[in-house]
């Protein structure tokens, strides 16, 4: 990229095992180590070690940045040798201009309108504990529903998507109730009164995240009475995120499927 030599992406846990196993030495570790922790692009201090921290590389909010920004964000992240970047809630015509950009940068680029979601790079393969559901309440839910979906499977998990097995028609709810008993982790996607989240809480033995979306009339108050349903919810195991936020979710719902022993 702009005559750059590409780093791999440092997997710090692999140089230490390296060490330990005698097959390089601790200054070689540290000069592998040592690429800086962040980059600071002017507009922007790209955290180039947050993957090594936290698992997930440094996740762009496309909604405060122009086009040129993300673009360079995006450059700084993949020169460092990151695999895979999401931008978050990103309208189409700013997505066609990173397009651009991604483009005569070489870098492979992905957009999900219904999420709002750009991927620049390539997904890992899907790993973890097993499988995350998806259930919305009604077809309003899907653009919050993708925005989860697609942060979950862009940070490498299988998803399964329930759409539309709202309290209203419970039936369509109870169909679904073996996916919802074989999942890892379940998340449960409502406006209106948030009702589903409890009734979801209520068949699942997996935590059970919660999204409240500003779907519905007056005294849904934008997506607040849901919240406080879910936030009273009388099932065990239910945990809430912000109205509307679906990347939220799906990446605690990643977090949770990759959990491991720590001993």
């Amino acid at each position: 990229m702009h005559g750059h030599h590409m780093h791999e992406e440092i997997d710090v846990k692999a140089i230490l095992e390296a060490v330990e196993r005698g097959e390089i030495t601790a200054d070689e570790a540290l000069t592998q180590i040592k690429l800086k922790p962040y980059e600071d692009i002017g507009y922007a201090k790209v955290d180039l070690h947050r993957k090594v921290r936290q698992g997930v590389a440094e996740v762009i909010y496309g909604a405060g940045k122009t086009a040129e920004q993300i673009i360079g964000i995006i450059e700084s992240m993949t020169h460092a040798g990151q695999q895979c970047v999401l931008i978050t809630r990103l309208d189409k015509e700013k997505s066609d201009a990173v397009a651009r950009g991604a483009d005569a940068a070489g870098v492979k680029y992905t957009y999900h309108e219904a999420a709002r979601i750009g991927v620049a790079g390539e997904a890992p393969a899907a790993s973890g504990l097993g499988r995350i559901v998806i259930a919305t309440g009604g077809t309003s839910d899907i653009p919050v529903a993708e925005e989860a979906a697609v942060t979950a499977e862009t940070l490498g998990n299988e998803v399964l998507r329930l759409y539309d097995v709202g309290v209203a028609g419970i039936h369509r709810l109870l169909d679904s109730k073996e996916e919802i008993m074989k999942a890892s982790v379940v998340i449960a996607i409502a406006g209106m009164e948030g009702a589903l989240a409890s009734v979801v809480g209520g068949i699942a033995d997996c935590p059970v995240i919660a999204v409240p979306t500003s779907v519905g009339y007056g005294a849904a108050f934008e997506g607040l009475s849901a919240l406080l349903s879910m936030l009273n919810s009388c099932a065990s195991g239910v945990s809430v995120v912000n109205i509307d936020n679906g990347f939220g979710a799906g990446y605690m719902a990643h977090m949770i499927n990759h959990m491991e022993a720590k001993r």
